[in-house]
């Protein structure tokens, strides 16, 4: 029998309750898959949505974590994508290219999504299930080797690891999901670290009107650095209105619900121009509902989706996402507001909850 090694990480074993480090068993990668030595991990909204049992409660106990940075330090039979000692960032979608979707060029909605087989176990023998595949308030992780993005290895880890979720979320809404061209108009709605991307990623598409929705003050000036061009704060009056103010009475090309909030999908939907994009980007819980008159949509036309992942492909988009930050047009350093320890996991969630951080990221 192959011999077990011994890793430290968050793990949240009932709904609702604090996450505690424990010690875990990793079996050796099997073929197609690596073991890999996380550096940093973002702190991101949906660790503490699966946590609290927001997305139902089967599954635990978790290992928390899914935006992460590291080091490969081992890989299974048949791996040719990435070798031991590469850098990484991880990707928690990582197409298979054969599903239905796959097979007719649209990877990025792939339906199969490559993942390790469970490799880990809690020391008392339960199956841990990572968050989203992958797992990284860790020291160690194991995951599908296209699991795996190389990026230059002079990058640093903790800017590095938010690409592998909030960031790229952020940034491919815009440029992909939402399609922004030179010269449109945005309003983004919630602007915590996936909000601030979409700014970020906007920009970066050419939006001339740019507008930031929050309630929380320090956020609207936050997303100001980032590149909104206004900001309006629902405290103040009816955003819809401000923003069909401040575009000259049409709305804007294309809006975003970063939130996944009934109240803030409304705002997304409705401050839009004739024919708007509009885009749910937050995770919204079980028991939410859109209370969507038909008639008032068709008579505004565009469109309203849901972007998964910023409709991203991470063998191209996570390199690209890293170069833009080395050449300093993506604000990752921006994003990062606490560099913490691992054990200061839990103070992060609440940090969040306060409105007090875009992310924090654990430096392991």
């Amino acid at each position: 029998m192959a011999e077990l090694m011994r890793a430290r990480g968050v793990i949240a074993r009932e709904p609702g309750k604090p996450g505690a480090i424990e010690e875990y068993t990793i079996e050796p990668p099997g073929p197609g898959e690596a073991l890999v030595r996380i550096l940093a991990s973002g702190v991101c909204h949906t660790d503490l949505s699966a946590k609290n049992g927001v997305f139902g409660t089967s599954g635990f106990p978790f290992l928390l974590g899914h935006e992460g940075s590291g080091i490969v330090e081992q890989v299974g039979d048949g791996v040719t994508n990435v070798k031991e000692g590469d850098y990484v960032i991880l990707a928690w979608r990582a197409p298979c290219g054969e599903c239905r979707f796959c097979q007719v060029g649209k990877p990025h909605l792939c339906a199969s999504s490559l993942n390790a087989k469970p490799r880990m176990k809690t020391l008392d023998g339960i199956t841990l299930t990572p968050i989203l595949g992958i797992g990284t308030f860790c020291t160690h992780t194991v995951v599908h080797s296209k699991q795996c993005i190389p990026v230059k290895e002079e990058l640093p880890p903790e800017q590095m690891s938010l690409i592998g979720c909030g960031v790229m979320t952020g940034v491919g809404a815009a440029l992909y999901s939402a399609n922004v061209q030179p010269g449109q108009s945005v309003a983004v709605i919630g602007c915590g670290g996936v909000g601030d991307s979409v700014i970020m990623g906007a920009k970066l598409a050419g939006a001339t009107t740019i507008i930031a929705v929050d309630l929380d003050p320090q956020k609207l000036e936050w997303a100001k650095g980032f590149g909104a061009m206004h900001t309006v704060n629902p405290n103040d009056g009816d955003p819809v209105a401000k923003i069909k103010e401040i575009t000259g009475g049409f709305g804007v090309n294309a809006s975003s619900g970063a939130l996944g909030k009934p109240q803030t999908i409304e705002t997304a939907l409705w401050c839009r121009d004739l024919a708007g994009v509009c885009v749910i980007i937050g995770v919204a819980g079980q028991d939410a509902h859109l209370d969507l008159p038909v008639a008032k949509f068709f008579d505004l036309g565009g469109s309203l989706r849901v972007s998964w992942y910023g409709d991203c492909l991470p063998t191209r988009d996570f390199p690209l996402l890293a170069a833009w930050y080395e050449q300093g047009q993506l604000d990752l350093d921006g994003v990062v507001t606490r560099v913490i320890s691992l054990e200061e996991s839990e103070e992060a969630f609440h940090a969040m909850e306060r409105g007090e951080t875009l992310r924090s990221v654990i430096k392991l």
